[in-house]
């Protein structure tokens, strides 16, 4: 079910518990039903592309709209392949696919699946919020899944809650439980939140992000021996290079305006931050498409969850360029 159908369902539970069953909640599933049977905006492709792809959530009204979709990684503004699979995040890497999706219903609840690369489902569990971030190790064997949950903090009025697993089924635990080391802070469970990872490909260092009130850090995991340690302060929602070597990430460039992000990237070996050629406020995770290359997705306003993926150098040069029309959440699969 993609995110207007989940939107159109709740108006119609909202009006039938308001009594007014026979009028709106008709008309507006109806309306739903007839857009979901309309052609896609986008091209679609007839068969699946060969070599390296991209997935992503396919965003473009009509026919396949929430679903996951690919394109070629050297042709990624042509027509697209679209599967029957419904996530509002999607990560793939080797032969597994992490997918979120929001649970229809009145309870804020997100199912976290995890696939093989023919969609056969290997498990499922439902986590207590709303779909916000979600990644896989290199290899495929480690999950991370980030939701929104009601509360205070973040966001003003939300929180989030972290969870690292392995794909077949082991739970190392929420994040929050892990022990913290920032130099001078001490934070309590209920005084941080987690969000942003990005694994290293060992199978064991991890990357993310540790925000109490205003401040931010970028943190340097272990799940193994399932601690925390700061690295730099300012940064959220890193994203490892495929070489290991640098960190994307967004923050605040102007205090003035705490709600804009925009992208730079940290080598972690001289600590050097650069600045990259995007300006707009970024309100999610970015993606490497190689080691030269970030992509990421910016909203664009109308219709209400419409949004591009674009991409950027990651050396400070160049301009954005727009990478995938009528998408969101990319992922490069890397064979």
């Amino acid at each position: 079910m993609t995110t207007r159908a989940r939107s159109i369902l709740l108006i119609v539970i909202a009006v039938l518990a308001l009594g007014g069953a026979g009028g709106y909640g008709a008309w507006a599933y109806a309306q739903y039903q007839s857009e979901s049977r309309a052609p896609s905006q986008a091209a679609v492709a007839a068969s699946a592309p060969a070599g390296p792809v991209v997935y992503f959530r396919n965003v473009a009204s009509g026919q396949g709209q929430g679903m996951v979709a690919t394109v070629p990684v050297d042709s990624s503004l042509g027509p697209r392949t679209i599967t029957d699979q419904a996530c509002d995040r999607i990560y793939a890497a080797a032969a597994r696919r992490v997918c979120l999706h929001a649970t229809p219903g009145l309870a804020n609840t997100t199912d976290e699946e995890i696939f093989d690369a023919g969609w056969n489902l290997l498990r499922t569990r439902t986590l207590n919020g709303s779909p916000s971030r979600a990644r896989l190790l290199a290899d495929g064997t480690l999950a991370s899944s980030t939701v929104f949950v009601a509360g205070s903090g973040y966001a003003g009025g939300f929180s989030t809650a972290t969870e690292i697993s392995a794909t077949d089924g082991e739970s190392f635990g929420n994040l929050e439980m892990y022990a913290i080391d920032i130099p001078g802070v001490t934070l309590s469970p209920a005084e941080h939140n987690l969000w942003g990872v990005t694994f290293a490909e060992d199978g064991d260092t991890f990357y993310a992000t540790v925000g109490s009130a205003d401040r931010t850090w970028l943190v340097k995991g272990s799940v193994k021996a399932r601690t925390l340690t700061a690295v730099r302060a300012g940064v959220e929602c890193p994203s490892l290079s495929p070489d290991g070597t640098r960190i994307a990430f967004k923050y605040k460039a102007d205090p003035n305006q705490p709600r804009t992000r925009v992208l730079a990237v940290l080598d972690l070996a001289t600590g050097e931050v650069t600045v990259l050629a995007e300006g707009r406020n970024v309100d999610d995770q970015a993606e490497w498409l190689d080691n030269t290359t970030v992509l990421y997705g910016l909203a664009r306003g109308v219709p209400i969850g419409d949004s591009d993926v674009w991409s950027v150098p990651a050396d400070g040069t160049g301009r954005p360029t727009l990478f995938i029309e009528h998408a969101w959440s990319p992922s490069v699969e890397r064979r």
